[in-house]
């Protein structure tokens, strides 16, 4: 701001402004001050020139003379003997300018033909000292008319115009919320001004934190603004929030804290507290907590003002809770074949959402054991969820059993030199599996789900009856299967080769006449059977005899069907 001005008080300085006032040139000097005054009279053959001035009452004052070729003499006798001078383009010099400065002065020139006056009118201009605010309120209420504080400005001339401004805008006076009132105090002495202007405010809300400042654009120079201030905006309580600090979800055994809030300045300081049917008074804090919450905890909360209970306000609060119970649980070891029935109960303050895993693979549906096979072992476990809360419960069943061989088969090996016997059994737990013979390249596969399979690889010389059995601590079962020998390979030269075939010639036939002679005698053994169960049999000799003649027949056709694959 003193940059400022200093830097227009130089440019005042270096450019001499001259205007029009009265018929008269003006010149603007700046107060205290070396005010130059020119002398605008072109006058080559010039012999004296000479500056007065004007004492008032038409009287003249003179102050210097200048012949030609020679210096100036002082002429005055009165305050400007020592502050005048006259300089090389005979305009005349005054030092420290003052307001009795204002006044004309007159260059009069003496030619050989003529004699010519020049008369300047004098203007001094002085900026204030300094714009500030003074006797600021300690606080603004709201609503209500207030000598916000008083704005001086020292020391000018002319004297300064000053306007009150919020956040950079100007305030006008309207007679209601702004009131402004200025005052004008001339210096006896240096006749020097001083501005003083008086803002009576009537504050709002939006006032809070408003800057307020005061300026002032002075003639003779850039506009001057005062330090900002801001004021305190007092107002009573019209509005309050309860506020519920808590974690998300608020379950059972956490903490919450109750705030209340309030738009009053300065903000209440204590409060009631309405915590279901207790009603608590805080002093001295706006924040009530209750600790380790239950789920009876959850309803309507209120908070209110000491003085004015009337004024409140509520929040709901709900304690969230989850529980289930799964029944049977842990570890549970049932028999193959029985059911088991799983129970999840749920008691929760939301709907909840159930889901199933077993062995952590994702389950369809919820699962329910009417008869529980080897394949139901595994570990369930049951995930409920509500919202970001969730619980867990699981079950490890384990179904055990005798076990049970589901199918003995057997199958060519891959280049025909051997047979591989296959037994498939389940049971838990895991069943140990014996053969009748011994095999090479013994083969056992995981025991997954309660199921186990075994393999043998033989080289049968000849036709035989192999049996697979399991067994595990519960029992055990055997199933046997027939396996027939391979065919001897046979070593034949070229010659050898029609021998050979007659040979194959002679095993064909009788191959397809043992098979025709099978189904002969099977054909008979139906008809005797169909004509058997038509006749009535009287006695049980009969019967005996009946029962001896089948087993004779079935003996026989075993033994073809035997020749019959050799």
């Amino acid at each position: 701001m003193h940059l400022l001005s200093a830097c227009c008080v130089c440019a005042l300085l270096i450019t001499t402004l001259l205007s029009r006032v009265s018929g008269l040139d003006t010149v603007i000097g700046i107060y205290g001050e070396t005010l130059e005054i020119p002398c605008n009279i072109k006058a080559d053959d010039a012999i004296i020139t000479k500056w007065k001035y004007d004492k008032g009452e038409g009287l003249p004052g003179d102050l210097l003379v200048k012949q030609t070729n020679q210096n100036a003499v002082i002429t005055a006798t009165d305050e400007y003997k020592d502050r005048v001078s006259m300089a090389e383009n005979s305009s005349l010099l005054l030092s420290a300018a003052r307001l009795t400065d204002q006044r004309t002065f007159t260059c009069m020139v003496v030619a050989s033909a003529d004699i010519t006056e020049y008369p300047v009118n004098v203007v001094i201009y002085k900026m204030p000292e300094g714009l500030e605010i003074s006797d600021k309120a300690e606080e603004l209420e709201i609503g209500k008319l207030t000598k916000l504080g008083t704005c001086v400005a020292q020391d000018a001339n002319p004297a300064a115009n000053i306007t009150w401004l919020k956040n950079n805008k100007p305030l006008v006076a309207d007679g209601k919320g702004i009131s402004i009132q200025a005052s004008v105090l001339v210096d006896p002495v240096t006749g020097l001004s001083t501005t003083s202007s008086i803002l009576e405010y009537s504050a709002e809300k939006e006032d809070t934190n408003a800057q307020f400042t005061c300026s002032t654009q002075h003639t003779g120079g850039a506009e001057l603004v005062s330090s900002p201030a801001t004021f305190t905006i007092t107002y009573s309580t019209e509005n309050i929030v309860l506020q519920v600090i808590a974690q998300d979800p608020l379950v059972e055994g956490d903490n919450v804290t109750l705030k209340c809030v309030a738009d009053g300045n300065p903000a209440p300081t204590s409060f009631n507290f309405h915590l279901k049917e207790e009603m608590v008074k805080v002093e001295n804090a706006d924040t009530y907590t209750i600790m380790n919450v239950s789920r009876d905890a959850s309803g309507e909360y209120k908070c209110s003002l000491i003085d004015n209970p009337m004024l409140e306000a509520s929040e709901d609060i709900t304690v969230n809770y989850l529980d289930i119970n799964l029944s049977p649980s842990g570890n549970i070891v049932k028999r193959a074949g029985e059911a088991l029935n799983l129970t999840l109960r749920i008691d929760a303050s939301g709907e909840p959402k159930v889901s199933w895993t077993k062995d952590n693979v994702k389950m369809d549906k919820e699962p329910k054991f009417k008869t529980l096979s080897y394949s139901d072992s595994g570990r369930y476990e049951c995930e409920v969820a509500m919202g970001l809360l969730s619980r867990k419960a699981s079950v490890e069943l384990l179904v055990e059993g005798a076990p049970v061989i589901k199918q003995l088969s057997k199958r060519r090996g891959e280049d025909g030199q051997h047979k591989v016997l296959i037994c498939e059994a389940e049971g838990s737990p895991k069943p140990a599996v014996t053969w009748s013979i011994n095999g090479t390249s013994p083969d056992e596969s995981p025991f997954v789900n309660g199921k186990i399979t075994h393999k043998i690889t033989v080289v049968p010389s000849a036709n035989l009856t192999v049996s697979c059995t399991v067994t595990n601590e519960f029992g055990m079962d055997t199933r046997a299967i027939n396996v027939s020998s391979l065919f001897v390979e046979v070593r034949m030269d070229k010659q050898d080769q029609s021998e050979d075939s007659d040979q194959t010639k002679l095993v064909v036939g009788v191959v397809v006449g043992l098979l025709i002679a099978t189904m002969i005698i099977g054909l008979a053994y139906w008809v005797y059977m169909k004509k058997s169960k038509q006749g009535s049999w009287k006695t049980g000799e009969k019967e005996n005899g009946s029962s001896e003649e089948e087993k004779k027949l079935e003996e026989k056709v075993e033994e073809n069907s035997q020749k019959a694959e050799v």
